[in-house]
């Protein structure tokens, strides 16, 4: 661990009063809701780097992997995990990371998970200590999937990806001890993209619909224009800046951003869908965008658990080692998927 890093954990540990103080002295408000303090002290600290916009892709792709290592938090004790490949299109090999939980049960299905980024940044120590949470309290395997990534590898890439480590997890599940032919499907962020759209997708593709669906702060509707994209539009992690800045690296060149395999939200028959369990960040450009999908799940006849973490910000899987409101939450979230599974 670097000396920074250091630092910054011990800092972290200070009463929630200390790190306001050092980070501009009073509570962070907006819409109506309190900024943690962690991520106040953290979102602090990073106003003196220069955006992700600013940045080569190359080199925000490192600093992004980076960063995020600093705050990374240790798996859950109980869960062992193995890293392969898995075949993607033609000779394309897609590196994976499969979590077997000692305590696992039998009737629980294999869960496929993508990782956050826009598409451009992270891999999968992005979800590590996650998978193993949800691994270990869901009583399931999980496969993390290292996806190709955008600007090197435009759209659909890293979608193709994804839906290929489905179509894999479907096939694979009972070799790792899961119920044979099924499979449920999660992500955060952009992994919740690629997750609301498999979800659907599976459907027009003649393929088995998943069990469930996790999506965690997802962004799903890339066309309307939401409040909270300017009520949180200067947070950190995420901002609107940086969400413009990774669809311009994901995407080609005049690509129809209503396009259902990008805007999942811009499908109009939403009937039959796999139950959803979605929760939302409260400091976050995508939190009206989460909660407006789980409102259409709800009115298609979807069953459907959501909750938004209002003091959170965006990418809280992440940063649990440094942030215990952010550990409760996705120990709560691992929860749910264990209910969702118990509900099948």
């Amino acid at each position: 661990m670097s000396l920074q890093a250091t630092i910054a954990k011990l800092l972290l540990k200070l009463p929630a009063r200390w790190k306001v103080k050092m980070a501009g002295g009073e509570p962070v408000v907006l819409g109506g809701r309190t900024l943690d303090p962690n991520f106040q002290f953290l979102a602090h600290g990073a106003a003196s780097q220069p955006p992700m916009s600013s940045l080569e892709p190359e080199v925000a792709q490192a600093a992004a992997i980076e960063g995020l290592a600093m705050f990374a938090a240790k798996p859950e004790p109980g869960v062992s995990w193995e890293d392969t490949t898995i075949p993607g299109q033609g000779t394309h090999q897609i590196p994976v990371r499969i979590y077997r939980p000692a305590q696992q049960n039998p009737d629980a299905p294999m869960l496929a998970y993508w990782h956050m980024g826009g598409g451009v940044i992270l891999d999968i120590e992005a979800c590590h200590a996650f998978c193993t949470m949800v691994s270990k309290i869901a009583q399931c395997p999980v496969v993390s999937v290292d996806y190709r990534l955008a600007p090197q590898h435009k759209f659909p890439a890293g979608l193709e990806d994804c839906i290929a480590a489905y179509d894999w997890t479907l096939k694979n599940a009972e070799k790792y001890g899961a119920p044979a032919g099924r499979a449920a499907i999660g992500g955060d962020s952009m992994g919740g993209n690629f997750s609301a759209i498999i979800a659907q997708e599976s459907t027009r593709r003649g393929m088995p619909k998943p069990d469930l669906q996790l999506l965690l702060y997802p962004a799903t509707d890339l066309v309307t224009e939401f409040e909270s994209a300017t009520t949180y539009g200067e947070t950190y992690p995420l901002s609107t800046d940086t969400m413009q800045w990774f669809m311009q690296q994901y995407l080609p060149d005049d690509f129809d951003r209503s396009n259902v395999l990008l805007s999942p939200a811009q499908e109009t028959r939403l009937d039959g869908l796999p139950p959803a369990v979605i929760a939302t960040a409260g400091f976050d450009p995508l939190v009206d965008d989460g909660a407006a999908y789980a409102k259409k799940l709800e009115a298609a006849g979807v069953d459907v658990t959501f909750k938004c973490y209002d003091s959170l910000a965006h990418g809280f899987t992440a940063f649990t080692a440094v942030a215990p409101a952010a550990r409760e939450a996705c120990l709560e979230i691992a929860g749910m998927v264990r209910d969702a599974y118990a509900a099948l």
